[in-house]
């Protein structure tokens, strides 16, 4: 400080940039003594030396022992009682578990700021902001560990809970009805380390995998519709999940996110995708009776798909073959008709026509999923675009930058970690961390 108003009475210039992170390197350290001081436990009076050990003996108290750990307010150093005991050898720290830094290096505040900033960018990027924003210097490694750590965490405690539902242990979620709920799924890849992916082929003939699919579901709710009938997303009512796993594990992650958030209390639910089998089984297992609908626009991309082949490079022949084989056919609903006009396209091209079958079949195989007029009238939403934009806001954003590489368990963490953020939980999860 005294060097701050020295340049100030040299200069006739103050620079206020330079006194407030003084004044805050200041406080910082007056708070981390008077933290230091605050944290010297004393040593455990003569009847209440001795503490229950997991081992069925008894742990004795031996000294005070010291450790430091990285709080909001900068290094502190903890004194606290030390037990041990004689029959396992297993020593104890009762402070450190209620001051919930119990085999860590950094305090529960500097922990949630390091779980807040590794999940909404790269881990580098986190340390930089920890020292810009709050003045600690940490490693990156420490906030990608205590990120995954936390999110690890988060995603243990959906376990436990995907586990009681399928025990038809979920509590009754009560509450006004709901009009109308969705349910939207889709799957996007993120890089992974190369063992995650051994023994899995990619997407080209003889080439390996490169990424592993997450599985995202949204969950919304919607109670209105603008004047011209088209349906208008409740507000902040999207809420998350997801992760690397098979479709059998997603499915019972997305049926309680959708029992949290109200499925028994709908008065219309409806299940949207892109037309994947594993999609429609999950809609069948656990929505049993909701409104099936694929995405319109995905829909159409199969037709652009394949006019690209009957057509190449002639845009007006390929406008001219999707303007009554999409406008008239597939957006009307009338996918009896788009299948058989489908099939009745002759080609001397072996590839051309495997495309047409499986096209033909796609569309046979979704008829009633794609019964739009009908869907429009109800004012349902017909694209699946919150899912789609969720996947690129919840998983492209975060974990698909250039250069990353991730393991299963990493990427599953960030994952839990980041839907918790988006869906509000965080706070609640943090509050009830260590009551769990």
């Amino acid at each position: 400080m005294d060097a701050i108003f020295n340049g100030r009475r040299k200069s006739g210039r103050l620079d206020l940039e330079a006194i407030e992170m003084a004044v805050r390197s200041a406080l910082h350290r007056a708070g981390a003594a008077a933290l230091t001081e605050l944290l010297q436990f004393p040593a455990p009076a003569a009847d209440q030396r001795t503490l229950a050990c997991p081992c069925g003996q008894q742990a004795h108290y031996r000294e005070l022992r010291s450790k430091p750990i990285l709080t909001a307010l900068g290094q502190v150093e903890v004194s606290r009682p030390y037990y041990l005991c004689a029959h396992c050898h297993t020593g104890q720290f009762p402070a450190d578990v209620e001051l919930d830094i119990a085999d860590k290096e950094f305090s529960p505040g500097v922990r949630r700021m390091l779980a807040v900033v590794g999940a909404a960018a790269p881990f580098d990027h986190g340390r930089q902001q920890m020292e810009t924003l709050a003045g600690l210097v940490v490693t990156t490694k420490a906030v990608e560990r205590t990120a995954e750590a936390i999110g690890g965490d988060i995603a243990e405690g959906e376990r436990r809970e995907r586990q009681r539902a399928m025990q038809l242990d979920l509590p009754m979620v009560v509450g006004q009805a709901v009009p109308i709920l969705y349910v939207q799924m889709d799957g996007t890849g993120v890089p992974v380390v190369k063992k995650e992916t051994v023994g899995r082929p990619g997407k080209s003939d003889g080439q390996p995998a490169h990424t592993r699919e997450v599985k995202l579901g949204c969950v919304f709710t919607q109670t209105q519709w603008n004047p011209k009938g088209y349906p208008l997303r409740d507000p902040d009512s999207t809420t998350y999940t997801g992760a690397v796993e098979t479709a059998e594990e997603f499915g019972k992650r997305i049926y309680v996110e959708a029992w949290r958030r109200g499925w028994s209390r709908a008065e219309k639910k409806v299940v949207m995708g892109d037309g994947a089998e594993w999609i429609w089984n999950l809609a069948d297992l656990h929505f049993p009776g909701a409104v099936q609908i694929v995405d319109l626009y995905h829909a159409r991309q199969h037709l652009w798909e394949l006019v690209r082949q009957l057509h190449p490079n002639d845009e007006t022949k390929q406008r001219a073959w999707m303007k009554v084989h999409q406008k008239r056919l597939l957006d009307k609903g009338r996918i009896e008709r788009l299948e058989c006009a489908l099939r009745a396209i002759v080609s001397t091209n072996p590839e051309v026509l495997d495309k047409i079958r499986i096209e033909a079949d796609y569309f046979a195989r979704n008829a009633d999923r794609m019964r739009y007029p009908k869907f429009r009238r109800q004012h349902f939403f017909v694209g699946s675009g919150v899912i789609e934009a969720g996947c690129r806001t919840v998983i492209g954003s975060r974990l698909k930058q250039s250069g990353m590489f991730w393991t299963v368990r990493g990427a599953n963490a960030i994952v839990a970690l980041r839907c918790c953020h988006l869906n509000g939980r965080f706070e609640d999860y943090w509050e009830g961390r260590r009551a769990a």
